[in-house]
Protein backbone atom coordinates (compact mmCIF):
# COMPACT_ATOMS: atom_id res chain seq x y z
CA UNK A 1 0.00 0.00 0.00
CA UNK A 2 1.48 3.48 -1.11
CA UNK A 3 1.93 6.32 1.47
CA UNK A 4 -0.21 9.78 1.02
CA UNK A 5 1.51 11.61 -0.68
CA UNK A 6 1.82 14.24 2.73
CA UNK A 7 3.22 11.12 4.35
CA UNK A 8 5.83 10.26 1.72
CA UNK A 9 6.91 13.82 1.49
CA UNK A 10 7.91 14.02 5.07
CA UNK A 11 9.11 10.78 5.01
CA UNK A 12 11.78 11.98 2.50
CA UNK A 13 12.40 15.05 3.89
CA UNK A 14 13.20 12.33 7.23
CA UNK A 15 15.32 10.76 5.00
CA UNK A 16 17.17 12.97 3.48
CA UNK A 17 18.29 15.02 6.95
CA UNK A 18 19.41 11.70 8.40
CA UNK A 19 22.10 11.02 4.81
CA UNK A 20 22.88 14.85 5.60
CA UNK A 21 23.66 13.57 9.08
CA UNK A 22 25.39 10.45 8.34
CA UNK A 23 27.57 12.09 6.25
CA UNK A 24 28.64 14.40 8.57
CA UNK A 25 29.18 11.81 10.93
CA UNK A 26 31.23 9.68 8.85
CA UNK A 27 33.09 12.90 7.68
CA UNK A 28 34.15 13.37 11.40
CA UNK A 29 35.48 10.18 11.11
CA UNK A 30 38.07 10.72 8.28
CA UNK A 31 35.52 9.55 5.32
CA UNK A 32 35.48 11.06 1.88
CA UNK A 33 31.63 11.66 0.44
CA UNK A 34 32.02 10.43 -2.98
CA UNK A 35 28.48 9.98 -3.80
CA UNK A 36 25.07 10.62 -2.76
CA UNK A 37 21.52 9.07 -3.33
CA UNK A 38 23.34 7.36 -6.53
CA UNK A 39 20.98 5.30 -8.58
CA UNK A 40 21.62 1.77 -10.61
CA UNK A 41 19.02 -0.04 -12.18
CA UNK A 42 19.54 -2.88 -9.00
CA UNK A 43 18.98 -0.08 -6.69
CA UNK A 44 19.93 2.93 -5.16
CA UNK A 45 22.93 3.58 -3.00
CA UNK A 46 22.09 6.66 -0.18
CA UNK A 47 26.07 7.62 0.71
CA UNK A 48 29.37 6.45 -1.27
CA UNK A 49 32.09 7.11 0.98
CA UNK A 50 35.86 6.91 0.87
CA UNK A 51 38.87 6.08 3.25
CA UNK A 52 42.25 5.29 1.83
CA UNK A 53 41.94 2.44 -0.71
CA UNK A 54 38.38 1.39 0.81
CA UNK A 55 35.17 2.62 -1.13
CA UNK A 56 31.89 1.64 1.79
CA UNK A 57 28.58 1.98 0.39
CA UNK A 58 26.31 3.46 3.19
CA UNK A 59 22.92 2.19 3.70
CA UNK A 60 20.98 5.08 6.21
CA UNK A 61 17.93 4.19 8.38
CA UNK A 62 16.48 6.19 10.27
CA UNK A 63 13.35 5.72 12.55
CA UNK A 64 11.79 7.53 15.09
CA UNK A 65 13.00 5.42 18.42
CA UNK A 66 16.34 3.56 18.78
CA UNK A 67 14.24 0.25 19.20
CA UNK A 68 12.54 0.45 15.78
CA UNK A 69 16.04 0.54 14.07
CA UNK A 70 16.61 -3.71 15.06
CA UNK A 71 13.66 -4.03 12.01
CA UNK A 72 15.16 -1.15 9.43
CA UNK A 73 17.51 -2.78 7.62
CA UNK A 74 17.15 -6.58 6.43
CA UNK A 75 18.61 -9.21 4.02
CA UNK A 76 16.55 -8.36 1.08
CA UNK A 77 17.20 -4.83 1.24
CA UNK A 78 21.04 -5.13 1.86
CA UNK A 79 21.11 -7.93 -1.30
CA UNK A 80 19.78 -4.77 -3.28
CA UNK A 81 22.73 -2.29 -1.88
CA UNK A 82 25.02 -4.40 -2.53
CA UNK A 83 23.64 -5.18 -6.13
CA UNK A 84 23.76 -1.61 -7.12
CA UNK A 85 27.18 -1.24 -4.73
CA UNK A 86 28.73 -3.73 -7.55
CA UNK A 87 27.81 -1.97 -10.42
CA UNK A 88 28.71 1.72 -9.01
CA UNK A 89 32.37 0.38 -7.70
CA UNK A 90 33.17 -0.33 -11.24
CA UNK A 91 32.56 3.26 -12.17
CA UNK A 92 34.27 4.23 -8.81
CA UNK A 93 37.01 1.91 -7.61
CA UNK A 94 41.08 2.89 -8.09
CA UNK A 95 43.08 0.19 -8.84
CA UNK A 96 43.86 -1.48 -5.58
CA UNK A 97 40.61 -0.75 -3.54
CA UNK A 98 38.18 -2.57 -1.59
CA UNK A 99 34.54 -2.15 -1.00
CA UNK A 100 32.28 -3.15 1.87
CA UNK A 101 28.50 -2.30 2.79
CA UNK A 102 27.94 -0.39 5.17
CA UNK A 103 25.19 0.67 7.34
CA UNK A 104 24.49 3.92 9.35
CA UNK A 105 21.35 3.63 11.81
CA UNK A 106 19.96 7.16 13.69
CA UNK A 107 17.15 8.12 15.98
CA UNK A 108 16.43 10.52 18.00
CA UNK A 109 18.89 11.36 20.69
CA UNK A 110 21.68 9.12 20.39
CA UNK A 111 24.63 9.55 17.92
CA UNK A 112 24.89 7.70 14.82
CA UNK A 113 25.65 4.23 14.98
CA UNK A 114 27.96 2.90 11.89
CA UNK A 115 27.79 -0.66 11.72
CA UNK A 116 30.97 -1.50 9.00
CA UNK A 117 30.83 -4.52 6.30
CA UNK A 118 27.13 -6.12 7.01
CA UNK A 119 26.97 -8.03 3.95
CA UNK A 120 28.80 -11.02 3.14
CA UNK A 121 26.83 -12.38 0.12
CA UNK A 122 23.38 -14.53 0.45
Amino acid sequence: MKRPAPARKLAEKRGRQAERIAGWWLRLKGWQIVGRRMRTPAGEVDLVVRRGSLLAFVEVKARASWADLDLAIDERRLSRVAAAAEMLFYDLAQPGDDMRIDVMLLAPGRPPRHLANVWHGG
